[in-house]
């Protein structure tokens, strides 16, 4: 049975959020590909213990309506197809993790204002620098090595799919915000701090606080996203300053929507800003762990 099960996993997936009916290689339809919860999806575990979840291939529309409630400038809306399955952190790096690979911990957030409770919390006041270094350091790692694993920053693109999660929504979970509290840690509910990883709901591919906690770190450089469809964008070439995503502790609701199109200078170190990692393609085992069907980080 436990062959039969990782035989399972392991098939392809093609998600596609864009209307067409079409039945991918597994026999999923897209009608249904947007419900995969993260039971459906394998998941791996690190040596540093970090779980990452397997985000399918598709094609999606980035970027948000005009008639968007909050929606800023510079979200127009294109296609986007993802060509490549990847890995994506199950939550944000933890200060514990940050700490056990660059020996050190910058948060703000930690011993006497937490109540020396801070080991679950997001690693915060990075700058992308920071952030693109701790990638490294992981991907050096003999056990990650010699599993093949090479972990980067999430493009852009990248993170937008996997924060819909098959939505076409303002959210991951509808349109209102009414029930971003159950969600996400953010203005109106964080007491301004942040919190530890993990404890609000996670979206439907198994992803937690990707609205809210601290903002993310993305790989490319901020700019105008292109007019028509397009594959693996990785942003323009050169830049002032480096995406950031999702919102934080400190931001309104509409600053924790799905397409919510934001920057800051790479080198800027804020008490809201943190990242979760990706793991290329190359880096994505032939028989990944399912991990357990609880729904937990």
């Amino acid at each position: 049975m436990r062959s039969l099960m990782l035989c399972l996993v392991v098939l392809p997936f093609v998600i596609s959020c864009t209307g067409s009916s079409e039945t991918n290689k597994a026999g999923i339809s897209s009608e249904s590909q947007s419900t995969l919860q993260l039971r459906d999806l394998p998941k791996i575990t690190n040596s540093i213990g970090m779980k990452l979840v397997l985000i399918p291939k598709g094609t999606f529309t980035m970027g948000s309506p005009i008639e968007e409630k909050g929606r800023f400038g510079h979200e127009e809306q294109h296609e986007v197809t993802i060509s490549q399955d990847y890995y994506l952190g199950v939550t944000e790096v933890t200060q514990a993790q940050y700490e056990k690979m660059m020996g050190k911990n910058p948060s703000y957030f930690q011993g006497a204002k937490v109540g020396n409770a801070n080991t679950d919390l997001p690693v915060e006041n990075v700058s992308w620098d920071d952030a693109v270094e701790f990638c490294k350091k992981l991907s050096d790692l003999p056990e990650e090595k010699k599993a093949g694993r090479v972990y980067r920053l999430p493009t852009e693109a990248e993170w937008e799919y996997a924060c819909r999660s098959g939505s076409k929504s303002a959210y991951s979970f509808g349109e209102s915000s009414k029930s971003l509290g159950d969600y996400a840690w953010f203005y109106e509910n964080s007491n301004g701090q942040t919190h530890p990883v993990g404890e609000k709901k996670a979206n439907a591919w198994g992803l937690y606080d990707m609205q809210g906690n601290v903002w993310e770190w993305c790989s490319d450089w901020y700019g105008q996203y292109p007019k028509g469809a397009v594959s693996d964008p990785v942003g323009p070439r050169e830049g002032s300053f480096r995406v950031i995503r999702g919102g934080s502790y400190f931001s309104e609701a509409a600053n924790c929507r799905s397409a919510n199109h934001n920057r800051h200078d790479p080198s800027d170190r804020f008490h809201y800003y943190g990242f979760r990692v990706a793991l290329s393609p190359s880096g994505i085992p032939k028989s990944p762990e399912t991990g357990d069907e609880e729904d937990n980080p």
